[in-house]
């Protein structure tokens, strides 16, 4: 049985992109160190800037957490102060890292239910005026809120800070031009809205900040500096890198443009999502969040109010039909996650909804009546 990921990833693949990866091959092979060009070129493209415009490509083995950790640690200088917007488990995340590697940094936090605002960091800001660069999250999955970073970057650009953003689970799913939405460091992974899997993450940033990099990194395999200058010397990676992975990826990147780009992938995932939102509504399930902060990338749905609902059974019941959905991740209330991304479409979506009502049927779980609405 084929099974299907409602995850933010690692995410369902196509099967063009699994025999991708059906070939060995070297990491100083010609074929390999031109995917590696190719792949850091496009990643620029998809993001609307070029080197022309004074951007890079950096690519990092290991998961997105990988990424965002080359950064934050090679990025903050010693006697830079990091200000971290958190309203969330990454956001969060990225703390213990600035505490790991003892980096001067402050934390503003809000409410996992709310939006970072740009009237707050103004604030923040204002009241410290030693703060040199601040990292956001944009699709922070422990909820699905969309951080608007645009507004946030525009008040990064406005007192002169670096902004680094986290677009782990949104970079492909979602437009987005980095130049224009003035982020200095995106962050970014091989296995979400490009769909390829798991191996390593990239970092796409302006070459004036990652020039400021050299002889900081507090790391030897997570120095962006020095795996920009490596990759920049001979087109290689300075230690093992993920082949099969970068070759998948750069099918993956292929099937991406092949759909439509960005533009017709993000119209795909929120279709995905207006599917669940309107089939989960119909069952009488409540999502978590209000409908204006919601990204598409990932839902949060509460449990049923029913002494019957035991998650475990839930999710065992529906990983036995090949359908895979994400726990909860919140602080103080109980839910789960389903994931609109991947090599999903709206009647695998539908198919989940009815699976999910079947499950309930079985276990006995008696939810509240619900009038049909288009979500």
């Amino acid at each position: 049985m084929k099974k299907l990921l409602f995850t933010p990833g690692p995410l369902t693949t196509s099967r063009t992109v699994k025999e991708a990866m059906l070939e060995d091959v070297g990491s100083r092979d010609y074929v390999f160190v031109n995917a590696v060009k190719e792949i850091r070129s496009e990643l620029l493209t998809l993001g609307h800037v070029s080197q022309a415009m004074g951007y890079e490509t950096v690519l990092v083995q290991g998961s997105g957490t990988f990424g965002i950790e080359s950064v934050i640690s090679s990025a903050v200088g010693k006697q830079d102060v990091l200000l971290i917007l958190a309203n969330g488990a990454y956001g969060e995340r990225i703390v213990k890292m600035a505490v790991i590697h003892q980096l001067q940094h402050q934390v503003l936090r809000f409410p996992e239910s709310e939006i970072v605002t740009p009237e707050a960091t103004i604030n923040y800001l204002e009241a410290h005026p030693e703060i040199t660069h601040v990292a956001c999250i944009h699709s922070e999955t422990t909820t699905g809120v969309f951080n608007p970073i645009g507004a946030i970057g525009a008040v990064c650009e406005q007192y002169n800070k670096v902004f680094i953003v986290d677009a782990m689970s949104s970079f492909g799913g979602v437009e987005m031009d980095i130049d224009a939405l003035k982020i200095d460091y995106l962050v970014s992974s091989s296995n979400k809205c490009i769909e390829g899997v798991p191996g390593f993450a990239f970092v796409i940033c302006k070459k004036a900040q990652l020039e400021k990099c050299k002889g900081q990194g507090r790391s030897l395999s997570l120095d962006l500096y020095d795996q920009w200058a490596g990759l920049e010397a001979n087109g290689q990676f300075r230690f093992t890198p993920p082949t099969l992975s970068l070759l998948a990826f750069r099918q993956a990147m292929k099937e991406l443009q092949a759909e439509g780009g960005v533009p017709a992938r993000e119209k795909r995932y929120k279709t995905n999502k207006i599917t669940l939102d309107t089939g989960m509504a119909e069952l009488g399930f409540q999502q978590y969040l209000q409908p204006g902060i919601q990204g598409h990338i990932i839902t949060s749905f509460l449990y049923p109010d029913s002494p019957n609902f035991n998650f475990e059974r839930f999710y065992q019941k529906l990983n036995d039909r090949g359908l895979i959905i994400y726990p909860g991740k919140l602080g103080k209330t109980d839910a789960f996650r389903i994931g609109n991304i991947g090599q999903i479409f709206p009647d695998d979506v539908k198919r989940l909804v009815q699976a999910i009502k079947e499950v309930l049927e079985e276990e006995g779980v008696v939810m509240p009546k619900q009038e049909k609405q288009t979500v």
